[in-house]
């Protein structure tokens, strides 16, 4: 008898064991669904904070709705044919750039000598954003850029005039480099350095240089690198002479320098 006793025991310390695990599953599974949509929408709005940052239009005490508000009032979303540089009549709600990368019909695999930024693949569309003034009219382009520096991937937006070269504006808000060397990319006092600064030359060329030991004093055309982090400077090097040459949004900064933009 004290031996069914002792099997029954086990029977039921294991049914009591699978039931708690069955609950926490049914629990941890509700709560993450549950949370999705405020994960998502709190990455939307950090998105759009890091755009009004870079666009100029953000301050240190806005609250989410304030970022909403003139998110929605100054920034126009579009979608861009980077081979062609058109601007696409289509919604950009509906744009998904992490499947457009993965599906092979809408990217495109680069070479070694073409993987400037080491991406190793490129959609065939973005989204970029239009900057207006209190007026509608168009004053500054946001494009987004990234490049592998040298612990991970890093994330750009870059605010440019009308004239499709000059910089108004750049916020790096995503990467892991090290803190205090490569992760210095989003220091102000290293992002203030790019104001005013030209990526392209008068052909349309790539032209901006991130320069080790630091740049020349009115040097329209290079920034300091960074101080003991020479990979990620070089990281940031690529990423820009990849981004606005052909194969990024050299075709399209060709057009807002002919004003696009003026129309857009």
């Amino acid at each position: 008898m004290a031996e069914v006793k002792s099997n029954d025991s086990i029977g039921r310390t294991l049914l009591v064991v699978l039931v708690l695990c069955l609950v926490c599953s049914v629990v941890v599974a509700g709560s993450a669904v549950g949370l999705k949509a405020r994960q998502q929408e709190q990455k939307a709005l950090d998105k759009q904070r890091n755009i009004l940052d870079v666009a100029g239009l953000a301050t240190p005490k806005m609250t989410g709705e304030d970022v909403k508000t003139i998110y929605e009032s100054r920034i126009t979303p579009r979608l861009l044919d980077l081979k062609s540089g058109e601007l696409l009549d289509k919604d950009s709600s509906k744009f998904d750039q992490a499947a457009a990368l993965r599906d092979p019909e809408q990217s495109v695999t680069l070479s070694s000598s073409e993987d400037r930024a080491g991406i190793k693949h490129r959609s065939n569309i973005v989204e970029i954003y239009l900057v207006r003034d209190e007026q509608n009219k168009v004053k500054e382009v946001v494009l987004p850029v990234y490049g592998k520096g040298l612990w991970s991937m890093m994330y750009a937006f870059v605010s440019l005039q009308t004239d499709g070269r000059t910089v108004k504006g750049i916020t790096y808000y995503d990467q892991g480099e090290t803190p205090g060397l490569g992760g210095e990319v989003e220091n102000p006092n290293w992002r203030a350095q790019w104001i005013g600064k030209k990526l392209l030359d008068d052909n349309g060329q790539p032209a901006l240089r991130v320069v080790k030991g630091g740049a020349r004093q009115g040097d329209e055309y290079s920034v300091d690198g960074l101080s003991g982090a020479t990979l990620t400077a070089n990281g940031v090097q690529h990423t820009f002479d990849f981004w606005m040459g052909e194969l990024g949004f050299g075709p399209f900064l060709k057009q807002v320098r002919e004003g696009a933009l003026n129309n857009g």
